[in-house]
């Protein structure tokens, strides 16, 4: 009795076949396919949320939106003194600093003591540092860690993101990107 019900149906034989050769088919279009690691965020193209955070130490003062609408691109770096990749890059912002780029910080869970150490090893290249405590404001703007920066334009919008260290390969992009935001 099994053996007429097979010749009945001898498209049952291939649907073990097909599905496996879909499967592989899937697996090497996987392969095949360009790597995209950009991560996109939704929140490039939009204004910065409204905030306004303390001084994270004495020497700087704390950080709100209207600071960031002064009618000049500027740099808003998410950082924490805890950070390695954000010792990392500071070589980085401070030769931004030095070619006259405008950096705001936002030290994210960091405590007073800890920050000066930091600033005092690796340098200070902002000019206003806001402490965000709770990380408020990282979760308003985007950021999914330290270090992030930020391409902010005269108007408060951000213009670009940036995940992870600042590498030296990354910092003539990083100025195109504020020449471009200076439009």
């Amino acid at each position: 009795m099994s053996a007429p019900e097979t010749r009945s149906r001898p498209w049952a034989l291939w649907v073990p076949l097909v599905v496996f050769g879909a499967f592989v088919a899937l697996f090497v279009w996987g392969l095949a396919r360009t790597k995209d690691d950009t991560v996109r965020s939704r929140l490039v193209g939009q204004a910065l949320p409204a905030f306004d955070l303390p001084a994270a130490i004495a020497e700087r003062p704390g950080l709100k939106t209207a600071d960031l609408k002064d009618g000049k691109p500027r740099l808003l770096n998410v950082f924490a003194s805890w950070c390695i990749p954000c010792a990392a890059e500071a070589p980085q912002l401070q030769k931004l600093a030095a070619a006259g780029v405008s950096i705001d910080g936002v030290a994210i869970r960091d405590r007073r003591e800890d920050l000066g150490v930091f600033l005092a090893r690796y340098g200070n290249p902002y000019a206003r540092i806001a402490a965000d405590d709770l990380g408020k404001l990282q979760i308003a703007i985007g950021s999914s860690g330290v270090p992030e920066t930020y391409v902010i334009d005269g108007r408060g919008v951000i213009r670009y993101q940036h995940i992870g260290d600042i590498t030296p390969d990354d910092v003539a992009l990083i100025l195109g990107k504020l020449k471009e935001a200076a439009q």
